[in-house]
């Protein structure tokens, strides 16, 4: 039972790595081996630039989302606010089609029509990584001794020398993780960021989904293949810097 579950689930991503190496311009049967198809997607200019989009809008977002996700990680932790894990955490349990649009009658309301481009994009998955962010780190921080924390303060150290010597090495390889998470939601994001980007703004997953509406050649699998290498890379490392804190998350 467990196999054939495991086959539902991963088989189809073998086949969409499997066909990126076809030598056909369909998907329908296997011809034969060929590096082609990366070589195409190598020399394709609108492909790239969403690539380069999506690079950059993830980047951005991961570091503004661990910034603003480790304090109210910490300010969870440490202060139990009653409003702030509401405002954090609301919107990763929010469906992302209702915090898309929501979103996007936010930006359409209060800037116009011509607001929408990578700006609110980047606003929009900032919006939606500070909660896994602050998640990682509240748990990251509650399996730590409270002892450490209080044998500082006795010691002299101020709350800043306590924070910068103390909490954050200690909490940093859930930074670290939680960064590289929001890093992979943020470039691996259709819905939010269909609703929230403006006219000729173009990122990986929306080009695909351009591709994928006129036909379907084995380009799009191979920068499948890149997008699923680069997803479980990040995934992996996260893994390995904080396994503790990803089981809290799920």
């Amino acid at each position: 039972m467990a196999v054939a579950v495991y086959a539902f689930l991963y088989l189809p991503l073998a086949i969409v790595v499997l066909f990126s190496f076809n030598d056909s311009k369909l998907n329908a049967e296997w011809v034969g081996f060929t590096w082609n198809w990366y070589q195409v997607l190598a020399a394709d200019s609108d492909m790239l630039h969403a690539a380069f989009n999506s690079l950059s809008i993830a980047l951005i977002a991961a570091a503004l989302a661990t910034v603003l996700g480790t304090m109210a990680g910490i300010a969870m932790h440490r202060y139990r606010p009653r409003l702030l894990p509401f405002m954090v955490l609301t919107p990763v349990a929010m469906p992302e089609i209702l915090l898309g649009v929501s979103l996007l009658i936010f930006f359409i309301s209060v800037f116009g029509q011509e607001s929408l481009s990578l700006l609110t994009v980047i606003i929009a998955h900032v919006t939606f990584c500070i909660g896994f962010v602050a998640i990682v780190v509240r748990a990251r921080l509650a399996g730590m001794d409270e002892s450490i924390f209080e044998a500082a303060r006795d010691l002299g150290a101020t709350p800043w020398q306590t924070f910068r010597n103390v909490t954050l090495p200690l909490v940093m390889p859930g930074i670290i993780a939680s960064a590289l998470m929001a890093f992979t939601l943020s470039i691996d994001d259709f819905v939010i960021t269909f609703f929230t980007s403006g006219v000729g703004v173009k990122t990986l997953p929306l080009q695909i989904y351009s591709m994928i509406k006129t036909a379907v050649t084995p380009e799009v699998n191979a920068v499948s293949t890149l997008l699923l290498t680069l997803t479980l890379a990040m995934i992996l490392i996260a893994g390995k810097l904080a396994p503790d804190a990803l089981h809290a998350k799920s």
